[in-house]
């Protein structure tokens, strides 16, 4: 478990001398590509065959294949995967598997089971943490009541870890990142700031209660989604990940052709997060993240450099960012609360419009 002193900078290496945020260029969600990247990327790639009863496969920023088998069933299938953000193996095998298993729950979708993704440097990582690192996603897995099942890893530069996890849904019930409407509330899950607090651990400066509250927010399943997804009131959802808050709530906005407002101020975030930012703790990917699309956004004077890194922060099991119609905000932030998202919030409104992001 995480280490017992403010500032151990190994956080639980079990006395290990190894660091695992030491052996990657980049953590968590920061490892991603910049979203730019991506999109070249994908543009590059021939359209394949796409069958009708493939429902979701890839396009408008969908992190995971939906295809139906029947009438009323579909398969979810996605698979997330990343270096450590964190020191701790058997945390980061959780945050890893975490995050997997909650990319079925932003589709509405209930997990059925899934397959570890593992690389390791098998000369450089001792067996024990490798262990622990399974340990860690198929205690996920047990939270989430689905088996972590055979899986064949291979030797990498560096430690990867993470899941191909497997689920149904009812396609009536199925919420994509389009389908959100002029007039619809935003609803955030979860804190932002996961990046910020990762930059700071790497560098051995994040205290031991900051990195519990990191630990519970990275941990925390976005287990609302199956039960938003059956509310007529809530139009789209995606979760938010490397590409931070504002580059998936572009995502929504250009699926639909319409803008989006976001208060600053009503932003939730980890509590010493615009204090490790101001201090210099930005991680590397939000640089990235604003020259991806940074010309499709408008910033009030006042957010400041900060506010921009903290909106462009990339999140590590981030949480879901919700469309819903206003009347339905109340039931969406009461199924949040009733399953434990204590700093959900509403933070802004889809508008008529270019797909730009104004933030006030």
């Amino acid at each position: 478990m995480p280490g017992s002193t403010p500032n151990d900078a190994g956080h639980g290496m079990s006395g290990h001398e190894l660091r695992l945020t030491h052996l990657t260029h980049g953590g968590g969600g920061a490892s991603r590509l910049a979203p730019g990247l991506l999109r070249r990327l994908l543009a590059s790639v021939p359209a394949g065959f796409v069958p009708p009863q493939l429902l979701a496969g890839g396009e408008a920023g969908d992190d995971a294949a939906v295809y139906r088998v029947e009438g009323s069933q579909a398969i979810v299938a996605t698979a997330d995967y990343f270096t450590p953000l964190v020191d701790d193996p058997f945390d980061f095998g959780c945050i890893a598997a975490t995050a997997a298993i909650s990319r079925v729950y932003a589709k509405g979708a209930t997990p059925l089971f899934a397959l570890p993704l593992v690389g390791m440097p098998v000369d450089t990582l001792p067996l024990d943490i490798m262990a622990r690192i399974l340990e860690g996603g198929a205690a996920a897995g047990r939270q989430a009541g689905i088996p972590v099942a055979a899986g064949h890893p291979i030797d990498a530069v560096e430690p990867i870890y993470g899941l191909v996890a497997i689920g149904t849904v009812n396609p009536e019930h199925l919420r994509r990142s389009t389908g959100a409407r002029p007039g619809d509330k935003l609803v955030l899950g979860k804190p932002l700031g996961i990046g910020a607090y990762a930059t700071a651990l790497k560098r051995g400066h994040l205290g031991e209660a900051d990195y519990r509250a990191l630990l519970a927010t990275a941990t925390l399943a976005n287990t609302p989604g199956p039960l938003l997804a059956c509310l007529d009131g809530v139009h789209a959802m995606t979760d938010v990940a490397g590409f931070g808050l504002l580059g998936h709530l572009l995502q929504m906005c250009a699926a639909g052709n319409i803008g989006a407002h976001v208060d600053f101020g009503a932003l939730p975030h980890l509590p010493r997060a615009p204090e490790l930012i101001a201090a210099g703790y930005v991680a590397g990917a939000s640089a990235r993240n604003w020259v991806s699309y940074g010309t499709e956004v408008r910033l009030a004077e006042g957010v400041g450099q900060g506010g921009r890194a903290l909106l462009t922060d990339p999140q590590t099991s981030g949480g879901l960012l919700v469309a819903c119609a206003p009347e339905a905000v109340t039931e969406v932030l009461s199924i949040f609360l009733q399953q434990g998202f204590s700093q959900v919030a509403t933070i802004g409104e889809f508008v008529a419009g270019e797909a730009i992001v104004h933030v006030r």
